[in-house]
């Protein structure tokens, strides 16, 4: 008997982050699919992302490719390793467009990421937003990213609540990298900053 195909969905699988968890779990034998703006030639399957300035198209969209490619399956696991940095004080020129691209690179990811969970993950299945401890306290050098990795671990938070619509026995988790990303041979060490279970 064959053993069953693990599943697992990278919102930014074809980033820095991403793509070396696209790799891990190639490399483990997982069927993996890549969701990003361009395709990772690695992964099995890819959603590409249109991007617009409208939340409400853009989630469609994907919502939309993933029902199509999935075809009622199930996955194990949904990483959302999405996301980018900018800096700058209420006070900078740049401010008002660091906040919109945080916001779509950060928030609108794992919006995204926690809805496709409630449609497609296993129960005991696994969502992880990335988070930042950016996001826990005063960030005044860099408000826009601060405040969507504030925004990300609030709704790692509420998804851990009852009638959240994650499948029963599964767990959100937003989570912080450090150190920072440098170099693509470095390890990586996960910090765990926002648990949230499902029961």
């Amino acid at each position: 008997m064959a053993a069953e195909v693990r599943r697992v969905l990278v919102y930014g699988g074809r980033g820095a982050l991403g793509s070396k968890c696209v790799d891990y779990f190639k490399s483990r034998r997982w069927w993996v699919a890549s969701i990003d703006v361009t395709e990772n030639a690695a992964a099995n399957a890819n959603v590409v992302v249109k991007l617009s300035d409208s939340f409400t198209q853009q989630s469609e969209e994907v919502t939309s490719a993933v029902d199509q490619l999935l075809e009622g399956e199930k996955v194990d696991a949904i990483l959302c390793v999405a996301g980018g940095w900018a800096g700058g004080s209420a006070k900078a020129k740049s401010f008002y467009k660091n906040c919109d691209m945080m916001w779509k690179q950060s928030v609108w990811t794992s919006t995204i990421s926690s809805h496709l969970a409630t449609k497609h993950l296993k129960e005991g299945g696994l969502l992880t937003l990335s988070g930042a401890n950016a996001g826990l306290s005063a960030t005044p050098g860099m408000i826009a990213y601060g405040m969507a990795k504030a925004a990300v671990h609030q709704l790692c938070q509420s998804l851990g609540g009852e009638k959240s619509g994650l499948p029963a026995n599964s767990a959100a988790v937003a989570y912080s990298l450090l150190p920072w990303i440098r170099q693509p041979t470095e390890p990586q060490c996960l910090m765990q900053t926002s648990v949230a279970g499902h029961h």
